[in-house]
């Protein structure tokens, strides 16, 4: 991890949040409890931002410098307003490409996919305040800088932003190994966001429940799943052949 990713201390902390630092998440040690903790913990939920309280153990991990257990993720890129970009892509006479990302906590994997979307002319990448791989320097650097000229869409509930989606019109499709209908025998050149999950865990049940297409990549060898960067990349470049 880089050293500019983070600030540690809690009056550092709470500068940075008077500041406007865009901070991504705040790491607080369990059990902290002291008068600057009480104005730190106001000021975090003022500016709604994410925070965790983690054992002592986790943030030493990071620092072991004075950080009085507090720890603030500091993110290299501006995350945009879901529900403000759809209309501003409507409006501009386009049929939305989206990519939504459930659970993927590998770093290198959100790079890898980040750069595919970029290439592919992706309008975003939605992806949930929680359980997502940091947007930090690793990230930033397997994605060959791609993250800067993608709008990243933070969301605090995904299921509910993917009806937001489908409320708006578009088609909500997901990759699983579940689905029964091949990716390619779909049209993609409707409004329509991507759901991929983590390879672990897939997407989420209660976002499967709810999506309006469930696909498949054919598997025709011994290993029974793709890495999720290659299959986002074949249903983003299976979205771009059909519209072009």
């Amino acid at each position: 991890m880089e050293k500019d990713d983070f600030i540690f201390g809690t009056r550092a902390v709470i500068e940075a949040i008077n500041t406007g630092k865009n901070i991504e998440k705040i790491y607080i040690k369990t059990g902290l409890n002291n008068e600057l903790y009480q104005q730190l913990l106001l000021l975090i939920k003022e500016n709604e931002i994410a925070f965790q309280f983690v054992p002592l153990e986790k943030i030493n991990r990071i620092t072991r410098k004075n950080h009085q257990g507090v720890l603030a993720f500091i993110s290299p890129v501006e995350f945009t307003d879901i529900e403000m970009l759809l209309p501003v892509i409507f409006e501009s006479g386009k049929d939305p490409l989206l990519l939504v990302l459930d659970q993927i906590t590998d770093v290198r994997n959100f790079g890898a996919i980040a750069r595919s979307a970029e290439c592919a002319g992706v309008d975003a990448i939605i992806i949930p305040e929680k359980g997502m791989a940091r947007i930090g320097a690793d990230a930033i650097k397997t994605s060959a800088g791609a993250i800067h000229h993608i709008p990243i869409c933070k969301v605090n509930n995904l299921y509910r932003t993917v009806q937001y989606l489908q409320n708006s019109g578009v088609q909500i499709i997901a990759a699983t190994e579940k689905a029964d209908v091949i990716y390619t025998n779909v049209n993609f050149k409707t409004p329509l966001a991507i759901v991929m999950g983590s390879e672990e865990s897939g997407i989420s049940q209660s976002i499967l429940n709810i999506v309006d297409q469930k696909l498949k990549i054919p598997l025709l060898g011994n290993i029974e799943s793709l890495n999720v960067s290659v299959s986002a990349a074949l249903m983003i470049y299976e979205a771009v052949r059909q519209r072009n």
